[in-house]
């Protein structure tokens, strides 16, 4: 009885998992698909942080309506004590490509 408990449990798991990732992988409703992928990050030299506390935040491409646009890093003071910056990332799906803002976590 444990190992069928224990096998139902893991497979309730297992599809928690897989909608939890359908869910953060699904595209927002406002999306804009662009048919070609973004070209590669650049590579930025942060200048000098402008005082403690300060996070580089570094620069993505943004869709411009007729062609990608380099937007450069930046410093930023996290909103609260021990967040991370977690990047912009284009995604792809059948549609074409589309973006998903950055974010503090």
């Amino acid at each position: 009885m444990t190992s069928g408990f224990a096998a139902g449990r893991v497979l309730a798991l297992a599809v928690l998992g897989a909608a939890l990732v359908s869910c953060a992988s699904a595209p927002p409703p406002n999306a804009v698909y662009v048919e070609t992928a973004p070209p590669a990050v650049r590579v930025e030299a942060a200048i000098v942080s402008p005082g403690p506390g300060y996070v580089w935040v570094p620069g993505y491409w943004n869709w411009g309506g007729s062609a990608y646009i380099w937007t450069p890093g930046v410093w930023h003071l996290p909103p609260q004590p021990h967040v991370k910056w977690v990047a912009p990332q284009w995604r792809h799906v059948k549609r074409g490509w589309y973006r998903v803002d950055g974010h503090w976590r």
